[in-house]
Order: structure tokens, then C-alpha cells, then sequence
């Protein structure tokens, strides 16, 4: 089992940044490749971005590439994710989760957080 925590949301002005992290407890969060994905009001589940197991390939949804940013720290089990130039249509729940496979499929993850709300304002 992986429980998965993130923090970091809030309401910020269109242009911020922000910077969301997901900290992982229990089996070696390492094992894992790791994802965020969100989910607004009335939308389904959006993948945004994923990492692999040790940091080297990422992958990332055409809508935030250039934008957004993944690394993890596997010293500190952590994943983070760096959003700059944020928009109003990034306004969403962002979860993160854990994956043993390479996907981008919100079905083949394993573990997820709780989610964090960020909201951006016009």
C-alpha cells in the first residue's frame, strides 16, 4: 500500500504559480511511476502529467507543456508539481497518483491522494 498526500492548492491570480507536492508513505513510493491528473467542475478526470519511476522520462498533456513542470525526490518520497503562467481553465482538483506500469490512463493507477483544489482567477 502507498498513501499519497498533496498540498500546495489555493486560489491564485491568472499568470501565478504555484507549486503542488504529493508526499508518499508506506511501500517505497519509488517503486512507482507517478502521475498527476485533475479534475474540474462537471469534467471528467484529466491526465496532466507523469514520471517514471526514477525521474528521467516524463510525459506531459499538450494543455500544460511549456507550462507546468514534474520532479520527484525519491530521498524524501515526494512528487512535485511546478505550475507557472496558470490560467483559469487549470481551476481543478489535483490529485496524484501512483502507477507500476507506464500510463497515462487514470483506470491503470494504483494509489491515489485526496486531491487539492486549485483555483484560478481571471
Amino acid at each position: 500500500q502507498v498513501q499519497l498526500v498533496e498540498s500546495g492548492g489555493g486560489l491564485v491570480q491568472a499568470g501565478a504559480s504555484l507549486r503542488l507536492s504529493c508526499a508518499a508513505s508506506g511501500r517505497t513510493a519509488s517503486s512507482y511511476n507517478m502521475g498527476w491528473f485533475r479534475q474540474a467542475p462537471g469534467r471528467e478526470r484529466e491526465f496532466v502529467v507523469l514520471i517514471n519511476r526514477g525521474g528521467n522520462y516524463k510525459y506531459y498533456a499538450d494543455s500544460v507543456k511549456g507550462r507546468f513542470t514534474i520532479s520527484r525526490d525519491n530521498a524524501k518520497n515526494t512528487v512535485y508539481l511546478q505550475m507557472n503562467t496558470l490560467k483559469p481553465e487549470d481551476t481543478a482538483v489535483y490529485y496524484c497518483a501512483a502507477s507500476s506500469i507506464w500510463t497515462y490512463r487514470s483506470p491503470e493507477y494504483d494509489f491515489w491522494g485526496q486531491g487539492t483544489q486549485v483555483t484560478v482567477s481571471s
